[in-house]
């Protein structure tokens, strides 16, 4: 919000310079992010009276001018403004003077053969916005020519850009900050209270009729009649300019200042308008939510199709305004209005936001009522704009109608315990140069009461602290006393204090783990992928949101293979080749006991991780299913876990005769296998393409054991290896991995490992059967192995495969 330093040392006393008033602000929380100094804008600038104009001898356009700007001599200027001309009051800039508006300094000249002393300016070249295209022309009484013009265009003032907090609905106004200002400097406050306006009441005028009185707890309309539309003063004008308003004219205008001063939107109709709109009978002011399909022509000319969420403003049933977001152009305050209606009305800020929302529109009357207007001051700048349009429009006030469910104004103001020691131990010692302290209870009392609560003693450290009504939104807790405290005494005047003992950080077990399993999937050639959890609705055991920001994304992802196939589908389609990648995320579903959700991490293979492919005529050789089985098996050994393969066929995007299930101890870890060759041809996806999602927190119950995450040294032989070939044909039903693992055990003692070589089906080969070949290395710590120690260790385990699985031994 844009302040006027002038404006609001009306409202409370400054003492403080432009520069230290905006350190005191920022430092309590309200970020000063310009100073505007308008002063600089004029320097030099003065009151010039234009005596005499002549057409210039040597240029159609440009005119000599004799000004008096109080000196001793006149001086001779040529303008080329078509407005110039004699007796007018113009702003001089002298000889010497700087405009930093637009970078000119001015110095004698000649134009055209005629010289020039000084230059008669218009606004935009002080800096200010105009819509006259010349030069500026005072038409005020009892001007002194060569007088300093900056206070007749409102430039000896300067414009702080301050910034509040989304939870200080009260600072959005000149009497806020004021309020503010007063609280951390002690100035005097002399905020005006307007009287009571008088009404002559004529019924039939006007009705209210609140269809929801929680989205509209209290609304006010006044009728106003025999009002002069006009410009708005001078003073009135430079006002709404400084705070970045542009004036329209003196109803509309009061409107606007009445918002910036206390904080309170307002609204007036043209009631010939609002009674066009409303047809025949008496005209009825309503407020309730839009039917699905009405519409409304906003004051910015923007047709705007209203959803039920968007509140209205209604003259018999029929819209005419937004409600607390803008005004309707059919009934809008034009040149020609006589007759008025005011609203001044509390709208709830829930309600406010989502209609704001809903048709893509914030103003400054939203932005307001969005955060919380003050309820109890809502008469307050009702009177004063009623007092206001008296004044400066001529307005006679001849009918109110008020509608008011608030609740009783004893219970607006909240009473919240505070405690000495609660503060005390919360904010810790105060600096007091060589010494340190502690808050004392004078120091409470001065603070708070300076914010404007009434603070009851309970006993020598401790009060009941009545809120004031315009903090009701603020200051809910102890706690919220206590923030205020300390931005009031100063948060550098308390003391820089460390724990008494400093404990070195450090990871939770979990994140350890999760560091390493990324750095492990990274290190076999995956790149991590980042994918949104809201995807299109359609899928069974969906969570699907009931306010999603769009239809495409609303509902919650059950796994992340899907993401993973449409990622690597863009990537071919963008020319980016095949992708290998993991991701890490969390998956939602519906089940039957409630909605659950889950930490997996998923992949996808696909691409050739070689480099060179000269040697393979230029192409990429396709990814086997061992190969990418191998990667998986890659980063279980260096994790230092076991896992199990079984036949799987469940995930129908898979190929049903290329897909396992993955197992730890007994618990399923997930899924691995290739893509389903329909899916394939549907996304126009390689024929080599293979995924796996795991369980994280199965993975991670894994890995936490002390095996794992405390390595123990184990010797290396430095004996030589016995190696032994065993070769037979087994039942094609029978895995590898089920003969891996009953070969370790029989061997278990002197095998060292177990690696098959080779598999063959064919001629020869009995049907149903297949033709394995496994290489066993024994090794000893201590000794080297002789035949006659590895024979019979070799020997059971050939007795164990025939007996456990019935193979036809040909080795």
């Amino acid at each position: 919000m844009r302040i006027s330093l002038n404006w609001l040392r009306e409202l409370v006393e400054i003492k403080l310079s432009p520069e230290e008033l905006a350190h005191t602000l920022t430092m309590a929380g309200f970020e000063v992010e310009d100073i505007e100094d308008r002063r600089t804008w004029a320097d030099g600038v003065v009151l010039g009276k234009v005596l005499e104009r002549q057409p210039h001898p040597n240029a159609d356009k440009l005119s000599v001018c004799q000004v008096d700007v109080g000196a001793a001599e006149t001086l001779n200027i040529v303008c080329g403004a078509a407005n110039v001309r004699a007796d007018i009051y113009v702003p001089v800039a002298t000889v010497g003077t700087y405009l930093p508006n637009i970078d000119l300094k001015i110095k004698p000249a000649k134009l055209r053969g005629v010289p020039s002393h000084g230059m008669i300016c218009s606004l935009k070249e002080l800096g200010l916005p105009s819509e006259v295209d010349g030069i500026h022309i005072f038409t005020g009484e009892n001007l002194s020519v060569g007088s300093d013009v900056r206070p007749l265009l409102g430039l000896d003032d300067v414009i702080l850009d301050v910034t509040a907090t989304a939870n200080r609905a009260d600072a959005l106004s000149m009497v806020g900050i004021a309020r503010e200002v007063a609280a951390l400097t002690g100035g005097k406050l002399s905020i005006p209270e307007p009287g009571e306006v008088k009404i002559t009441q004529n019924a039939g005028k006007l009705g209210l009729k609140i269809a929801d009185t929680q989205a509209c707890p209290a609304y006010i309309g006044t009728v106003i009649e025999q009002v002069k539309i006009a410009p708005s003063p001078d003073w009135l004008q430079q006002r709404l300019r400084a705070a970045g308003v542009r004036p329209i004219s003196n109803v509309v205008d009061i409107t606007n200042y009445v918002l910036l001063e206390w904080g309170q939107p307002l609204h007036a109709f043209d009631q010939e308008r609002l009674q066009a709109v409303a047809g025949n009978g008496n005209l009825t002011i309503g407020v309730r939510f839009a039917n699905q399909g009405e519409s409304l022509k906003t004051l910015d000319g923007q047709p705007r199709n209203l959803a039920t969420q968007n509140l209205l403003i209604t003259a018999n049933d029929k819209p005419v305004a937004l409600a607390g977001v803008m005004g309707g152009e059919e009934t809008e305050v034009y040149e020609g209005s006589q007759n008025l209606v005011l609203e001044a009305a509390l709208f709830d800020s829930v309600a406010i936001r989502r209609s704001s929302r809903g048709v893509g529109l914030r103003s400054e009357a939203s932005g307001r009522y969005e955060r919380g207007v003050n309820r109890a001051e809502l008469e307050v700048a009702c009177r004063r704009a009623l007092a206001l349009i008296s004044e400066l429009a001529g307005g006679v006030i001849v009918h109110q109608e008020i509608v008011d469910t608030r609740p009783d104004p004893a219970t607006w103001s909240r009473s919240i315990a505070l405690r000495l020691d609660r503060v005390n131990e919360i904010l810790g010692p105060t600096d007091l140069g060589e010494d340190t302290g502690e808050l004392q209870a004078s120091d409470v009392v001065r603070i708070l009461t300076a914010l404007g609560c009434q603070l009851t003693a309970t006993d020598e450290r401790s009060w009941n602290v009545a809120v004031p009504p315009y903090r009701y939104r603020d200051l809910e807790r102890e706690i919220d006393l206590i923030e205020e405290i300390a931005r009031l005494y100063g948060y550098d005047n308390f003391c820089d204090t460390l724990p008494e003992k400093a404990q070195a950080g450090y990871l939770p077990i979990d994140q350890e783990l999760l560091r390493k399993l990324r750095a492990t999937l990274r290190a076999e050639g995956l790149t991590e992928l980042v994918q949104y959890s809201l995807v299109k609705p359609g899928e069974d055991r969906q969570i699907v949101l009931s306010n999603p920001l769009f239809t495409e994304y609303s509902a919650l992802r059950t796994d992340l293979m899907a993401g993973l196939i449409d990622a690597f589908q863009y990537n071919l389609e963008q020319g980016n080749g095949s992708l290998n990648g993991f991701e890490i995320g969390r998956i939602f579903q519906q089940e039957e006991d409630g909605l659950h959700e889950a930490d997996a991490i998923a992949g996808i293979l696909g691409g050739d991780s070689s480099l060179g492919k000269w040697s393979k005529g230029g192409r990429e050789q396709p990814m086997t299913w061992f190969e990418a089985k191998g990667i998986l098996e890659s980063v279980f050994q260096q994790l230092g876990i076991q896992v199990e393969y079984q036949p799987d066929c469940r995930d129908e995007r898979l190929h049903p005769g290329r897909t396992a299930s993955l197992w730890i101890g007994g618990n399923r870890l997930g899924v691995f296998g290739q893509l389903h060759p329909q899916l394939r041809r549907e996304k126009d996806l390689p024929d080599s393409v293979y995924l796996f999602q795991l369980d994280l927190d199965v993975l991670l119950d894994a890995l936490d054991q002390d095996e794992i995450l405390i390595p123990t040294f184990k010797s290396y032989s430095t004996y030589p290896a016995s190696d032994r070939d065993i070769a037979f044909f087994a039942p094609v039903k029978v895995s590898v991995g089920e003969l891996e693992k009953a070969i370790n055990k029989a061997g278990k003692g002197l095998l060292e490992s177990v690696e098959i070589f080779d598999e063959y089906r064919g001629e020869n080969v009995p049907q149903g059967q297949r033709s394995l070949a496994f290489r066993l290395v024994y090794r000893a710590s201590d000794r080297t192995l002789t035949d006659a120690e590895v024979e019979p260790v070799h020997n059971k385990v050939r007795e164990a495969l025939v007996e456990k699985f019935g193979v036809n031994l040909r080795s």
